[in-house]
């Protein structure tokens, strides 16, 4: 298997643990289906960051009060 190194910004960094988190419950829930693990990761991502969207529009984090 090829190596890849990844070098993930701390927001990416985020919405990989996030994304992981959905993904893990779905798997939980038995949702993934074999066959449609990327499709699931995909729905997890998306779901990740229209999270982080919300939350950086509802909340002023102390570096935007400058």
């Amino acid at each position: 298997m090829k190596q890849t190194h990844l070098s993930l910004q701390p927001s990416e960094q985020a919405i990989v643990t996030a994304a992981a988190t959905i993904y893990a419950a779905y798997i939980a829930a038995c949702r993934v289906e074999d066959g449609q693990e990327p499709a699931w990761m995909e729905r997890s991502i998306k779901a990740a960051i229209r999270i982080a969207k919300i939350t950086d529009e509802s909340v002023r984090a102390e570096k935007e009060f400058d």
